[in-house]
């Protein structure tokens, strides 16, 4: 007897335009392949990606996520949801860029600093170590958190949404919505926590702790799907990068070492027996998202871009094979 594939999605840090990036890799796959990433048996998110694994699990289709980052009707069900959305007061849009700090900076959280520089030590990722080091951002994070509220009033949903930050305190990673970790905790809140972006938003106080961005720990945390029984892993990255020949760019380093991340993230999924797929920016990509990710301004270029460029993918000979179990009209036997 057969059952559907099982499919892991994970959706990393990017900030806006990482979100637009996701809109257009996700409604590509479902134009081409037919699968729809709501079905999705566990999604991970991380900063921008923890906003859209929480939009489709509230309901948001693949091409409704594109068109609205794109400035394009929604369809009814899209257009539903949307106007639930926005039942709270309308809200602030999120600056492109920090407000100026008065005064002197302070460091978000110095005992993590000193925790990882004195013995007994404790290992702290650079990531994690730089957030503490930084200052607290001053941007609410309310800006973020608004419009999913009315989107989740019974709480967690029933399908798995993994959602990734990083505790100030202690430099380690959380993942909100695995095993114990919902009590206490709503999905806004917890979205929110994850989008938290060291120096630019304020951290958010869960229980008693204060949280940041988990693209501190990893810009992607795919490692969590590493021993799970699926048959396939997605991956949509905004923040890494496809390929070695690239012109030089301010963000290329930076770039690279989020591949890195993600390829050992990956290498041990792939030891898990599990295979892997994964979207980074291309060239083209990279041009259309410019420096700058938290611009408004590129959403809908790099929404289209994105379609393209993960078009192009799809028609690859060493994906087709991988391709099979996203169709919808095809069962995986066990």
């Amino acid at each position: 007897m057969g059952s559907m594939p099982r499919i892991g999605l994970v959706l990393g840090a990017g900030g806006v335009v990482g979100h637009a990036f996701h809109s257009g890799v996700l409604a590509e796959l479902a134009a081409t392949t037919g699968w729809d990433a709501r079905d999705a048996e566990i999604v991970v998110g991380t900063s921008a990606g923890s906003v859209v694994g929480a939009l489709l699990r509230a309901g948001v289709s693949p091409a409704d996520l594109a068109a609205r980052a794109s400035g394009e009707p929604l369809s009814p069900e899209g257009a539903e949801l949307a106007a639930r959305a926005e039942t709270t007061a309308p809200r602030a849009p999120i600056p492109s860029r920090p407000p100026r700090r008065a005064g002197l900076p302070r460091m978000a959280s110095p005992g993590t600093f000193v925790r990882a520089a004195f013995p007994p030590f404790r290992p702290v990722r650079p990531g994690a170590l730089a957030a503490a080091a930084l200052p607290a951002g001053q941007v609410p994070t309310d800006l973020i958190a608004t419009e999913l509220r009315p989107l989740f009033p019974a709480g967690w949903p029933d399908r798995e949404l993994w959602l990734c930050a990083v505790r100030l305190d202690t430099g380690r990673r959380v993942v909100f919505g695995r095993e114990g970790a919902r009590d206490g905790v709503d999905v806004p809140d917890a979205v929110a926590a994850s989008c938290a972006i060291p120096a630019f938003f304020e951290p958010v106080t869960i229980g008693g702790g204060r949280y940041v961005d988990g693209g501190a720990h990893s810009p992607t945390n795919a490692d969590l799907l590493a021993r799970h029984d699926l048959d396939l892993v997605i991956v949509s990255s905004p923040m890494s990068v496809a390929g070695n020949r690239l012109r030089p760019s301010l963000d290329l380093p930076a770039r690279r070492l989020s591949r890195l991340y993600l390829g050992r993230e990956a290498a041990r999924i792939r030891r898990s027996g599990t295979p892997v797929l994964a979207f980074q920016p291309v060239a083209a990509d990279l041009a259309a998202m410019g420096l700058t990710a938290m611009d408004p301004a590129r959403r809908a270029p790099v929404t289209r871009q994105a379609r393209e460029s993960t078009r192009r993918r799809l028609e690859r000979p060493d994906v087709r094979d991988r391709l099979e179990l996203l169709h919808p009209a095809r069962v995986a036997s066990r």
